[in-house]
Parts: C-alpha cells; structure tokens; sequence
C-alpha cells in the first residue's frame, strides 16, 4: 500500500508562510498526478491544488492563485505547497492526495487513489 505523511503545518499569524512536505512511500507508490486539499470545520474538503506526472503542468483553487506554489521532487517522491500571503480564511487541515486516476479531473476528489492524514493549518488574525 501507498503511504502519505504531510508535515509543515502550524500557528502563523496573517500575512505569514508555511511550507508543507508530503512525503510518499510504499512499493505501490507512483509518480501520478497528485494534489493538495483542504477541510475546514463544518466544510466538505475542497481542492486547493494540483500537480501533473512530471511538474509540468499545475492547477490552483482561484483564491490561492498567486499565494501557493505547488511543486514535487520525484527523485525523493515528496510533493510540496509553498503557502505566502496566508489569510484566517486559509485555517484547514491541509490533505495530500496522489495516483489521480481517469477519467476524472484534477480538482474531483474521488480521482485520487491515496489520502495522507493532513496537517493542521492555523492562521490568526
């Protein structure tokens, strides 16, 4: 089986930058499309951001364009959110997802074969 542990997450006043890691292992483990999502509480989880095989192509949730930079590192099959400019409405625990599968898109949840625990991301006002 594939295993996902996220880190990074914590206490950042508004304004602040939190880098969150996802480290995969398992011999199951591919080097697919994966993705970022989010659940506050009281929400449904909600995609944030998303990365193709290779790094070439991502895809962001509008309102963290220009904010969060999602990346990968294959050679050490860890995924990565650069998260900038955090706002109180960023609080969520943060989910790592790999192995998007067809033919579902990039933001669906029920694409992603994999889920990590998550962190916890708390931004103060």
């Amino acid at each position: 089986q594939v295993q996902l542990v996220e880190s990074g997450g914590g206490l950042v006043q508004a304004g602040g930058s939190l880098r969150l890691s996802c480290a995969a292992s398992g011999r199951s483990f591919s080097n697919n499309a994966m993705g970022w999502f989010r659940q506050a509480p009281g929400k449904d989880r909600e995609f944030v951001a998303a990365i193709s095989r290779t790094g070439g192509s991502t895809y962001y949730l509008d309102s963290v364009k220009g904010r969060f930079t999602i990346s990968r590192d294959n050679t050490k099959n860890t995924m990565y959110l650069q998260m900038n400019s955090l706002i109180p409405e960023d609080t969520a625990v943060y989910s790592c997802a790999a192995d998007r599968l067809p033919p579902y898109d990039y933001d669906d949840l029920k694409g992603y074969n994999y889920w990590g625990q998550g962190t916890q991301v708390t931004v103060s006002s």
